[in-house]
């Protein structure tokens, strides 16, 4: 997926997604028009995300993780074409929903969540009053038929690269921090990058 110039191109980015082109030249030798050109091609091709986490955890009393498990007959292009238009969707996921993905749980369409509040009264709230009730409203009262859950305490990795009680410093990576525990994929000669294994606690 990545040559060897990309490679070290990303990895800059992993440690700072705020660096210029220049700095990722002098960083890494290569030459900064290269540095620009190949920073345009991935980002044009959707290879690499930027966006900021908000690190709320002293406002955020209460996190737990939701592993939902949808009836048959919901599919995940159902799912996605339901709440690509719903207002409440987006209002409650913006405001309570810290991450989400959908999976598969014993061959039944899974929406995993990790939703945070101020105190547990309010997640508590906030998931049955609001997200169980949105499900139900889109997919029907039977939509949701096995809920597990699991507390949040402190969260260790993120994005695979990103360990804040490790690696974390002033919202960029450490300085001294060896590239040799970014993981950016694989390279485009199709091997894996091994490193992203070193420090994988999942």
């Amino acid at each position: 997926m990545f040559d060897d110039k990309e490679e070290k191109i990303l990895k800059e980015l992993v440690k700072n997604p705020r660096i210029s082109d220049n700095q990722i030249a002098k960083n890494t030798g290569i030459p900064v028009m290269t540095v620009n050109r190949k920073r345009k091609k991935i980002e044009e091709e959707n290879k690499v995300l930027y966006f900021t986490f908000i690190n709320d955890m002293t406002a955020s009393k209460a996190r737990q993780m939701y592993v939902l498990k949808f009836r048959s007959g919901i599919t995940r292009e159902l799912y996605i074409n339901k709440i690509k238009n719903d207002a409440n969707f987006k209002e409650v996921y913006s405001k309570y929903v810290m991450s989400s993905y959908l999976g598969e749980k014993d061959g039944h369409l899974a929406l995993v969540m990790i939703i945070s509040a101020v105190d547990e009264s309010e997640l508590v709230e906030v998931f049955n009053g609001l997200i169980i009730k949105s499900l139900k409203s889109s997919f029907g009262e039977d939509a949701v038929i096995e809920i597990e859950t699991t507390r949040i305490s402190v969260p260790l990795r993120l994005h695979n690269n990103y360990l804040p009680l490790i690696n974390m410093d002033k919202g960029v990576i450490k300085k001294g921090w060896s590239d040799d525990y970014i993981s950016v994929g694989k390279k485009s000669d199709g091997k894996l990058n091994t490193q992203r294994y070193l420090f994988n606690y999942e």
